[in-house]
């Protein structure tokens, strides 16, 4: 690769498709062109609109690294990114990955087509035996819930097919990095550019229209609304009398899962409530500039980095978000933070009718994070950064090819006797003994002894074997993501004992780690007579 002019194939969806990476690769596009020799692929989901293009040219998917030419994928947690998935998984490149956690994307390709079997077998190569169990209710018509989908990110096959990985935050690649060594990871800006201020008169047009009070005070939840955003959090806050006279405008498509306006019917909020759903982007700004505080909460998160809530920043609009994951990094001078789990609703209600009356602060507060936007998240300044590391990995082979690495399905035994009761045993726990710095890694050791009469069946059995949960959690969240649990190698006769290995980082919050073998699709061991090790770090 030439080191003036880079040539890469660019490989993501693009306008007029209608998703918030589209949107953010249409705005690099400039920088990006400038510094190298760009051409975009098409992914075949519609033709590129022919402004966003800008004169490059765009070539079929069967031209693709012709030349020696290295590709730059963009790749995200939705339907928009099969093609991008199939070209990653054949012809290695650099990744921009936009969203840490890609199992409702396999979820999109596999069971929600029906192909259940299909979806079985990935999860089986990406996590070996817990992902084939997490695969299992999905035979089931609702019988599979969003834990495992959090849970097991589901990327491991595409990554170490690459020559790089970039992500938009620091939390992300350092994810990534204990996850998979030897990966090369680096994180870098999220290009937004910086927006011309709205004028405010069309933010009270825009308040007349939709029928607000002119000086009532008005929230706002932008961006494609899933329960995740938490919006149906914000609507029970909506209900409660610190709030009853505060409105919420909604702006963004609305999964079906959400059921936002049957959740605002049932709480009597209603006629406060105005959903707009997806807005073009002069009217998006628009409606961000009509509120005077903006909601941006995400729990549990797929990793991304919020292109929508850098956009409300952008245009000088306080926000308030989750406390939580790469959320957690923004400083409390640009956001109003708010723990996650339970009392969430009850933290809503303590902090927004304070701050919607504090408009001085509001008006600091807006200003400080176009002022942030501006500094660390130029478009220029992210182009740069891909540019350069297409430069260095051009040449780096990927961590594995083809299917080379991947968990193999467990075989059984034959013997298929049950756990015996009660389980009585022992947990001891070496390493922890010592100070732990919050922030820091620890390695440490844990020895499971069988002091039952029966034999403890190995985790891979599935049903009645026997698996150690490590949970490390701090303010309701578990940090401990991926591989909480971990199979028992072998069946453990009475009176053996089994080591396992663990490395964590302890969270910068007070934590709580719990340690407990489990009955595999039973329940945990303190409940059928057997150990649980806890203890708490301040």
């Amino acid at each position: 690769m030439s080191r003036s002019r880079p040539r890469l194939d660019l490989v993501s969806p693009l306008p007029p498709v209608r998703s918030g990476i589209a949107d953010y690769t249409a705005d690099l596009l400039p920088a990006l062109a400038a510094r190298c020799d760009l051409r975009l692929i098409a992914t075949g989901e519609a033709p590129v609109d022919p402004v966003v293009a800008l004169n490059l040219p765009v070539v079929a998917a069967e031209r693709l690294a012709e030349d020696q030419r290295l590709p730059l994928y963009q790749m995200g947690n939705n339907r928009h990114h099969e093609k991008v998935y199939r070209l990653a998984m054949a012809i290695p490149g650099v990744l921009v990955l936009h969203d840490l956690v890609l199992h409702h994307f396999l979820i999109g390709r596999t069971a929600a087509r029906g192909h259940v079997d299909a979806y079985r077998q990935v999860l089986l190569e990406e996590h070996g035996w817990i992902g084939e169990a997490a695969a299992r209710p999905a035979r089931w018509p609702g019988g599979q819930g969003d834990a495992a989908q959090f849970a097991l990110p589901a990327h491991r096959r595409l990554l170490v097919r690459q020559r790089g990985v970039l992500t938009h935050s620091v939390w992300a690649r350092d994810m990534l990095r204990e996850e998979l060594p030897g990966l090369a990871v680096e994180a870098i800006t999220m290009g937004v550019p910086l927006p011309p201020l709205v004028d405010p008169a069309r933010g009270r047009d825009l308040r007349r229209q939709l029928g607000i009070p002119e000086r009532a005070a008005v929230l706002g939840s932008f961006g494609f609304q899933t329960p995740i955003k938490r919006t149906g959090s914000v609507l029970r806050a909506l209900a409660t009398p610190a709030l009853a006279d505060a409105w919420l405008v909604i702006g963004g498509e609305v999964a079906p899962a959400s059921r936002l306006a049957e959740q605002a019917q049932a709480l009597g909020v209603m006629d406060r409530v105005r959903l707009l759903g997806y807005l073009p982007f002069e009217r998006l700004q628009a409606a961000i500039s009509a509120v005077d505080l903006c909601i941006n909460l995400r729990y549990p998160t797929a990793g991304e980095t919020s292109a929508s809530l850098l956009r409300i920043l952008a245009l000088g609009r306080p926000a308030v978000v989750s406390d939580y994951a790469q959320s957690a990094d923004l400083g409390d001078d640009i956001v109003c933070k708010i723990p996650v789990g339970e009392g969430e609703v009850e933290a809503l209600v303590a902090s927004l009718p304070p701050l919607l009356a504090d408009t001085a602060r509001l008006a600091a507060m807006g200003r400080i994070a176009r002022r942030y936007v501006a500094e660390y998240h130029a478009p220029q300044d992210a182009a740069r950064a891909v540019v350069a590391a297409c430069r260095r990995w051009r040449d780096r082979p990927p961590l594995a090819g083809g299917e080379q690495g991947q968990a193999q399905r467990p075989t059984p035994p034959e013997a298929t006797s049950l756990i015996l009761r009660p389980l009585d045993g022992r947990l001891e726990v070496r390493g922890l003994d010592r100070p732990w710095q919050p922030g820091t890694r620890r390695r440490f050791e844990i020895d499971l002894i069988n002091d039952s009469p029966g034999v403890w069946l190995a985790g891979e059995r599935g049903m009645g074997g026997v698996a150690l949960e490590v949970r490390l959690e701090a303010a309701g969240v578990c940090y401990r993501r991926g591989a909480p649990w971990m199979a028992l190698p072998e069946d453990l006769a009475p009176g053996a004992r089994q080591r396992f290995t663990v490395e964590l980082r302890r969270p910068l919050a007070p934590a709580r780690l719990r340690i407990e073998p489990h009955v595999f699709a039973r329940q945990g061991f303190s409940r059928l007579g057997g150990p649980v090790w806890e203890r708490r770090f301040p």
